[in-house]
């Protein structure tokens, strides 16, 4: 690690990592790192910028992480403008345009902005809040019984056909793992918009998607803790169950406790800078996330059950306050830092090598039937009972639409060198037709169902 990093000062790290010309560099104040750049004055404390039209390369940093800082709120905007005049015709996850505009802007074809690592850690928290609202929007008193069981034995059926599928035609063992986990998956941070704006979240149609949804979701974060974990699949099924007593303990705490006095602390702060919901949030998320971290267990694993910790904890408040909290989330979430995570995921997708490999191009078709085929198929299992064919098909697409798990694993395929860029890229690219086109034909099969009059025998059918 650069010696600069180390430095306890941040104002002094951040000009440090900065301040990387070619020249010698200058003594700079003991407050200082060891060293800075010579573009850089001994004017202040810290230094001053380099002067404009200076070549440097600190002064490109610079530049590039400010033109980030502005093309990426820039594309999230866009998008949600795009989006919303588009729905007036038809419904697309507005995922889907911050994806495109990143691919569009990035350094795939115009090039006008490039991922940096501050874009990529926002990324990475937006991830971790993607699961983290996940966790919270499943309430376990509704989808379980029929719904959660039935959906966790189609994850089960999802699993080991994509194994078996993917251990066919990769070259190695483990990049089948990899493949086999990314065709099991299901968006259900991606959908959960879909039905809220649709008004299906706590319908018997919306209660299945969500099952389906939380196995398909859930279930690959458990099969990236036992199988990419890099231990023994024995000792990682330990360490795996070490995690589940804790979070499990914590749950069972926070159902158990009224915490009326915590509860009027939060009233008391919800509209002034104190904000201790949010501040609640981020102290949990990171708790469990770390947590999972230390344990050597994927991220996302703690940030989903951080969510579900939440949702129990949260139910002991006023109604009222409850909304306005979960106002609060939706914003931070959606409103600043999910967004980053879809745009970064344009910005990084790596076009050229899916475009240079003729064998990439042909899997990307094969492998969105197989989304269907392997992770849309099962889905059915968590049909509500007495579900019209067109809700079935419904059903179907909403499961087989799958992206955030795909990018989390690739990542990992890519970054130990298990995967070729060009298999990540079409699994991806995969995930990304996923999301712009079953959704929308989900919803669309599911309005033909309630627009037609129910069978007979099927009206009022519970899940």
């Amino acid at each position: 690690m650069d010696p600069r990093i180390r430095s306890p000062d941040p104002a002094a790290r951040a000009w440090s990592v900065l301040a990387s010309s070619g020249t010698p560099p200058l003594q700079c104040a003991p407050t200082r790192p060891a060293r800075c750049g010579a573009a850089f004055t001994s004017g202040s404390a810290h230094g001053t910028l380099p002067v404009i039209g200076q070549k440097t390369r600190g002064s490109d940093q610079v530049n590039s992480l400010s033109l980030a800082l502005l093309v990426v709120p820039l594309i999230a905007v866009a998008a949600s403008l795009i989006a919303t005049v588009v729905g007036r015709v038809v419904k697309v996850p507005i995922v889907v345009f911050e994806i495109l505009l990143g691919i569009i802007l990035g350094p795939s074809l115009l090039g006008w902005v490039q991922p940096d690592e501050f874009t990529t850690a926002l990324a990475d928290f937006g991830l971790a809040m993607l699961f983290f609202m996940a966790g919270t929007e499943i309430d376990f008193a509704v989808i379980r019984g029929r719904p959660l069981t039935r959906a966790a034995l189609g994850w089960a059926i999802s699993l080991a056909a994509g194994l078996a599928v993917a251990i066919a035609f990769t070259p190695t063992l483990e990049a089948g793992v990899i493949v086999g986990i990314a065709l099991g998956s299901t968006a259900l941070g991606t959908l959960l918009p879909v039905l809220r704006d649709a008004g299906e979240l706590h319908t018997p149609f919306g209660t299945a998607v969500i099952a389906v949804g939380a196995a398909g979701e859930f279930g690959p974060l458990l099969a990236i803790s036992l199988f990419l974990s890099g231990r023994n699949p024995g000792l990682a099924a330990v360490v795996l169950l070490g995690f589940a007593v804790i979070a499990a303990l914590a749950i069972t705490v926070a159902a158990r406790g009224k915490y009326t006095g915590l509860n009027r602390l939060i009233s008391a702060t919800l509209h002034t800078s104190g904000q201790l919901a949010i501040r609640l949030v981020v102290l949990i998320i990171a708790a469990l996330v770390v947590l999972s971290v230390v344990l050597g267990l994927d991220m996302l694993l703690g940030a989903f059950a951080a969510g579900v910790l939440w949702r129990v904890f949260v139910a002991h408040a006023q109604p009222a306050d409850r909304h306005v909290v979960e106002i609060k989330l939706d914003a931070i979430a959606f409103g600043f830092l999910v967004p980053i995570f879809f745009v970064n995921t344009g910005l990084t997708f790596d076009l050229p090598a899916l475009l240079g490999d003729p064998t990439a191009l042909v899997l990307l078709p094969v492998l969105l039937v197989l989304l269907v085929l392997v992770r849309g198929l099962p889905g059915l299992l968590a049909a509500p009972v007495g579900s019209s064919r067109a809700d079935k098909r419904a059903i179907v697409f909403f499961s087989a639409t799958g992206l955030p798990v795909i990018v989390a694993v690739t990542t990992i395929g890519t970054d130990t060198g298990l995967l070729t860029s060009a298999l990540a890229a079409a699994l991806v690219a995969a995930g990304m037709l996923s999301v712009l086109f079953f959704p929308v034909l989900g919803l669309a099969q599911h309005q033909r169902s309630t627009a037609a009059p129910p069978a007979p025998g099927t009206a009022g059918a519970a899940p």
